[in-house]
């Protein structure tokens, strides 16, 4: 079993990181649930973890909450050991898992100021609490009526508000935005966002590309329980490809003559769609683009366009498993239940 190299704190952990997990198994019969995972979020930010259905991605939130033990390995979270100090953790963290968990016969206010209570906040603190964070998650209007008349999004956003009730130092979301429309998607993430600048980290994870993009400050990829790929976006972006120079000729039909010449000057991996009508070349560096472009111009080509791309966060993920995003999880679908 791997163990921290670096001196631990007086908790247990190394100091800057909120969350330290190292060699952690899990099995379930003969399935390996995760196959000695390690992972390190540091404080106050976001670690977005990423991997098709089935990958472990759940499991490890399990653990790492208290939920389920794992059958080897270490594990510390805001300080506190998983496995010999449960109780202190769990005082130190927030979840929301993939489907919302509220009291449907309490209200919206209720169920707000009786996690306030259960985490031992004033009667005062937690009536103003639960009170800015319905307003934060446009619930207000809706705060005396009783969860089971919420739609499903409303329903969503008040589990989310919960989770957030004590202010938690790590905070776990597990696809939290999962059947929400775009709107009510955008005020989560800025929520997120306005937590970890007031210095909460959150450990996400999630299967949209565009969410982990946005809120991410580093990627892990973990696929059949092991930690395939991590890093920030664009390393992970670097390591899958880099930048690709694409081309739009005044002349279509000039498009294989093109890449001839790019040959001959030694650019071998030009490559041309006739569909896209583009030229895409891939390239290392400002040089490389200056002298492709050097070429083309010296043989006369005249050139309509030109742009640079880089890897969407879709295709890095493609690359690191073999498996499309769109593969892993259905683009989200708001015609099964009333999202407000």
């Amino acid at each position: 079993m791997t163990r921290i190299a670096t001196a631990p704190n007086d908790r247990g952990t190394t100091s800057g990181n909120a969350v330290e997990v190292r060699g952690i198994v899990k099995h379930y019969g003969e399935t390996k649930a995760l196959d000695g995972v390690d992972l390190t979020v540091r404080e106050g930010t976001v670690l977005a973890l990423l991997g098709p259905n089935g990958a472990g991605k759940t499991t490890l939130v399990r653990v790492l909450s208290t939920l389920i033990k794992p059958d080897a390995g270490t594990a510390y979270v805001g300080g506190y050991d998983v496995l010999r100090q449960p109780k202190q953790l769990r005082r130190t963290i927030g979840l929301t898992g993939q489907y919302a968990s509220v009291d449907e016969l309490l209200s919206g206010y209720e169920n707000l100021y009786l996690i306030g209570r259960l985490l031992d906040l004033p009667r005062r603190e937690a009536r103003a609490r639960a009170a800015e964070l319905l307003e934060r998650f446009s619930l207000t209007e809706a705060a005396k009526r009783t969860a089971k008349t919420y739609s499903g999004g409303m329903r969503r956003r008040l589990d989310l508000a919960a989770s957030m009730m004590g202010r938690p130092r790590v905070l776990y979301l597990d696809e939290p935005t999962t059947g929400l429309d775009p709107r009510t998607r955008n005020e989560v993430w800025d929520e997120v966002q306005r937590m970890v600048a007031e210095g909460s980290t959150v450990l996400l994870t999630t299967q949209y590309m565009e969410e982990a993009e946005q809120l991410a400050n580093e990627l892990t990829v973990i696929d059949r329980g092991r930690v395939i790929a991590n890093g920030a976006v664009s390393e992970l972006k670097a390591k899958v490809g880099g930048q690709t120079l694409q081309v739009r000729p005044a002349h279509p039909a000039e498009l294989p003559e093109m890449a001839r010449c790019l040959h001959e000057s030694g650019v071998l991996n030009a490559t041309v769609s006739t569909d896209t009508g583009l030229l895409a070349v891939p390239i290392t560096g400002e040089e490389q683009l200056t002298a492709v472009i050097g070429v083309l111009g010296t043989r006369g080509f005249a050139i309509a366009g030109i742009d640079t791309k880089v890897p969407s966060l879709d295709e890095v993920f493609l690359a690191i498993t073999g498996k499309p995003a769109s593969a892993a999880v259905p683009a989200p679908s708001l015609a099964k239940e009333p999202v407000a």
